[in-house]
Order: C-alpha cells, then sequence, then structure tokens
C-alpha cells in the first residue's frame, strides 16, 4: 500500500501481525471449519463466529493505545451482510463506549461503509485510490466464506456460490453497470 499510494504512507504504522487461532477454537462455524454453509435455527447463518468483530476491535484498541491512536476504522457494513450481530451500528456504538471506559480514553469506531451497499463500497475505493485500488482489492483480498483464492471472477477471487461471494458479485455487477450508464 505504502508503494503503490505514497501519498497514504504517512498515515500508515507499521504492520502489527497478531495469531487470532483462538477463533477457531471458539467459533465452532463454516469461517473456522469446514462445513456446508447453512443458516442457523436462530436466523444467523454457520459463518457467524460469535464475537469475531469484538475481538478484532479489541486488539486493535489495545495496539492504538500503545500507538496513541484514537480512531479505528472498520469495514462493518448493515445495509447488505448476513446478519452478523457484530456488524450492527448499535454494536460498534456499544464497543466504542466500552473501549472508551475499559482504556480510559477517548475510543473512536468509524464505520465508513455502515450505511452503504456494496456498489457505493466500489465507488468509494475507486474514488479513494481509481483504478490502482480496485486492480489491488480485485486480485488481493477475498470475502469469500471458503476462501477461495483459485477462480479470478470481474468482482475478485472466490466460489462464486457462497452468500459473500454473491453480495461481492452483485454489488460489483451493479457498480459497473452504473459507472457504464453514465
Amino acid at each position: 500500500m505504502r508503494s503503490e499510494f505514497p501519498r497514504w504512507a504517512p498515515r500508515m504504522a507499521d504492520d502489527h501481525p497478531i495469531d487470532l487461532g483462538v477463533l477457531a477454537g471458539i467459533g465452532d462455524s463454516a469461517l473456522t471449519r469446514e462445513v456446508a454453509f447453512e443458516m442457523g435455527k436462530n436466523g444467523l447463518p454457520n459463518t457467524f463466529v460469535p464475537g469475531r468483530n469484538l475481538l478484532f476491535l479489541t486488539i486493535a484498541a489495545a495496539v492504538a493505545y500503545r500507538r496513541g491512536i484514537e480512531v479505528l476504522v472498520g469495514g462493518m457494513c448493515e445495509t447488505d451482510f448476513s446478519g452478523y450481530p457484530d456488524c450492527r451500528d448499535t454494536t460498534m456504538k456499544a464497543m466504542q463506549a466500552a473501549l472508551t471506559l475499559g482504556l480510559d480514553r477517548r475510543v473512536a469506531i468509524e464505520t465508513p461503509l455502515m450505511w452503504i451497499d456494496k456498489a457505493a463500497t466500489w465507488q468509494m475505493a475507486r474514488e479513494l485510490g481509481g483504478d490502482k485500488l480496485i486492480a489491488m482489492i480485485l486480485e488481493d483480498t477475498v470475502t469469500c466464506y471458503l476462501s477461495e483464492r483459485g477462480a479470478r471472477h470481474a468482482w475478485g477471487h472466490g466460489c462464486g456460490s457462497c452468500p459473500s461471494c454473491e453480495l461481492r458479485r452483485r454489488g460489483h455487477d451493479a457498480w459497473t453497470a452504473g459507472a457504464n450508464s453514465s
């Protein structure tokens, strides 16, 4: 990212890899073990890993605390998502309050994708980084529930049939259709 987008480099800190293998031990979901996708009796897909985003934010806040950072940015989206409770705006507001109290220092959680659909997300990427960022997203990111990297579709890598791939494909299709109509 630093080499492709040098103007962003001053705002980027060094990577801080964290082993989150603990999620496989507690998650028991289609994201943490090889089981077929299905909807649960609770109305959530079996890809839901309880507390995953809460754990991510807690760890990010701990790293941010040591670095003097007060704003966390998350890609949670409530407009076209799988119903995960830890992607909801109310959850993010509660987590922001809990982190602020628990760290005894202001923590803000920004969620710029919260109220936009996937087509608008693709457009935001284009506006932020142009074709270079779009190409990077298509080649280097995966949202597939099966983590499939083999097939490369117009919308990126993925199995092409899980709900996450379908959301990404529909959003990309709507964005490209909109871009071609203007």
